[in-house]
C-alpha cells in the first residue's frame, strides 16, 4: 500500500466535502470516554532484518505454538494438499484482480466460472457470485439483497443460533439503513425458535436469516423455517459457516432457502489466525439481477468458440458505488481460486467421503467427552463436526485447566451469552487424531 501523505489543506477540503468541520466532530458518534487521546507510546521503528528476527523468535515462543486444538466456531482447521498453494503461487493467480478485459483475462474468468458452478451445485442453488469477503460480509449482502427484492418491507429476522460476530456485522450494515433488526431465541434443543419466527414474520419482513449447522453446532429445520418465511412473503437466506457440511447434508437450496450464503474457508484456505475468508453467496436464477458483486457467464463468438465473460454488471458496480448493488467490488480472485483447486482435487466422491470422516471424528469425541460424569451434551445429536457439551463448571475454568496441559479445548461459550457460561464448543476435523481426543477426555475429567 503506497504511503500518501495528507496536507493540512487537503485535510480542510475532505473535511468540508463531507460536510463536517474537523476530525473530532467526525468521529463524534465514537464516545467520548473510548477514545485515544494523546500521542502512542510507539518505540523506534526496527530495521527489516531486525523486524524478521523479531518475527521468528515471536512465533517460536506464541501461546498455544505445538497445543492440539479443538476450536471451531467459524473457522475450521482441515487438510490443504500441498499443490493448492503451488498452483496459486504462480504470478497469474496471485496477483489476479478484477477481470474487466475479457480478451486477456480467460484463464481468470474460467476459474471464476468453475468456482460458482460448484457452489451451486453444493448449496442446490442456480447461480453463485464470486467476490464477498467473508461469511460476515456474505450474511450482510443477503439480507440487503432481501431488502431489496421485497421493494420496501424494513424488517429482518436474524436467528440468535447465528454466529454472533456475523449477527455484529449484520446490525453494524442494516441499522444505518433504517431496517428493524429482531433476533429470534434459541429453544433448549438448539434450534431456532420456529413458534416465534411464525409470530414475528409479517407483512414488513424483508427476510430471515438463519445459520445451519449453526453456532452451536446443530442443524436446523431448514424447510419448516422456509416455509414460515414464504408464508410472510420474505426470503429466507441460510447461513453456512463449515461448508464441508454440504458434502454430506442436504443443499440448503432443496429445502427451500432463496439465499444460501457463507464461509468459505474450509476449502483449501489456512486458518491463519482468523483471515482471510472467503464469502460465498448463491441464489435463485429469478433474483439474479440482485445479487451483489461479480457473476461470470460462459458466452460463444459468431464461431461458436467458447469464452468467458463477466455478466449482468454495468460499470456503476464497479465506478459508481451510490447505483451498485454493493460496494464490495472485489473478486477475492486469490481464495476463490485455492477454493477451486481444492474442490476439483476432491470431487463430488472425495467431498462426501471428507465429510463423512468428520462427521464420525465428532461422533467419537461426543462419546468420549460424555462418558464423563457430570458432562452432558445439552443438544440432541444433529450436528456436523462440532457441538456443545455441558460442564459442571463454568467453561471458562475448564479450559484455563486444559491450556496448562498443552490442549485448546474448544471455545467458551460463555463469551458470549452468560446463560452458556457452562457450555464448551468443541469441534473435530479430519486432522483431530483418536489419540487426541482420548487426551481431551482424559484432560477434562481431570480438571473437572
Amino acid at each position: 500500500m503506497r504511503y500518501l501523505p495528507t496536507a493540512p489543506e487537503d485535510e480542510r477540503l475532505m473535511l468540508e466535502e463531507i460536510g463536517v468541520g474537523s476530525v473530532d466532530e467526525l468521529f463524534a458518534s465514537i464516545p467520548e470516554g473510548i477514545r485515544f487521546a494523546g500521542r502512542m507510546a510507539l518505540e523506534p521503528a526496527l530495521s527489516e532484518q531486525e523486524l524478521e528476527a523479531f518475527f521468528r523468535d515471536l512465533a517460536a515462543a506464541s501461546e498455544g505454538a505445538g497445543m492440539t486444538s479443538f476450536l471451531g466456531g467459524g473457522a475450521y482447521s482441515h487438510f490443504v494438499p500441498s499443490h493448492v498453494d503451488q498452483i496459486v503461487l504462480r504470478s497469474e493467480y496471485y496477483t489476479a484482480y478484477t477481470p474487466y478485459q475479457a480478451e486477456v483475462s480467460q484463464g481468470t474468468l474460467q476459474t471464476i466460472f468453475e468456482y460458482q458452478t460448484m457452489i451451486c451445485l453444493l448449496t442446490g442453488m442456480e447461480v453463485s457470485n464470486a467476490s464477498l469477503y467473508d461469511g460476515a460480509t456474505a450474511c450482510s449482502e443477503a439480507l440487503l439483497m432481501a431488502e431489496r427484492v421485497s421493494r420496501g418491507r424494513r424488517k429482518i429476522l436474524i436467528s440468535g443460533a447465528v454466529h454472533p460476530h456475523y449477527r455484529e456485522v449484520c446490525d453494524t450494515y442494516l441499522r444505518h439503513l433504517g431496517l428493524e433488526l429482531e433476533i429470534l431465541p434459541v429453544r433448549p434443543d438448539g434450534r431456532t425458535c420456529g413458534e416465534t419466527a411464525a409470530r414475528a414474520a409479517d407483512a414488513d419482513t424483508a427476510g430471515v436469516l438463519i445459520q445451519s449447522p449453526n453456532f452451536l453446532g446443530v442443524l436446523e429445520d431448514v424447510a419448516a423455517l422456509a416455509e414460515t418465511a414464504h408464508g410472510a412473503g420474505a426470503m429466507l437466506a441460510v447461513a453456512v459457516a463449515e461448508p464441508l457440511s454440504l458434502g454430506i447434508v442436504r443443499p440448503p437450496g432443496e429445502l427451500g432457502a432463496d439465499i444460501v450464503c457463507g464461509e468459505a474457508q474450509s476449502f483449501g484456505i489456512p486458518v491463519s489466525f482468523g483471515g482471510p475468508g472467503l464469502g460465498f453467496l448463491a441464489a435463485r436464477l429469478k433474483q439474479v439481477r440482485q445479487m451483489p458483486g461479480r457473476l461470470v457467464g460462459r458466452a460463444f463468438d459468431v464461431e461458436g468458440r467458447e469464452g468467458f465473460v463477466m455478466a449482468l454488471a454495468t460499470r456503476e458496480q464497479h465506478i459508481r458505488r451510490e447505483r451498485a448493488t454493493s460496494n464490495i467490488c472485489t473478486n477475492q480472485g486469490l481464495c476463490m481460486t485455492m477454493a477451486t483447486i481444492y474442490l476439483a482435487t476432491l470431487g463430488k466422491v472425495g467431498l462426501r467421503r471428507l465429510a463423512e470422516l468428520n462427521l464420525q471424528k465428532a461422533a467419537y469425541m461426543r462419546r468420549r467427552l460424555t462418558e464423563i460424569d457430570s458432562v452432558e451434551a445439552p443438544h440432541p445429536p444433529t450436528y456436523f463436526n462440532e457441538f456443545v457439551v455441558r460442564l459442571p463448571v463454568p467453561a471458562a475454568d475448564a479450559l484455563a485447566a486444559l491450556e496448562g496441559m498443552g490442549i485448546l479445548g474448544g471455545l467458551d461459550l460463555g463469551r458470549f451469552d452468560q446463560a452458556w457460561s457452562h457450555d464448551l464448543l468443541v469441534c473435530a476435523t479430519e486432522l483431530t487424531t483418536r489419540e487426541a481426543i482420548d487426551r481431551l477426555a482424559a484432560g477434562l475429567e481431570a480438571a473437572l
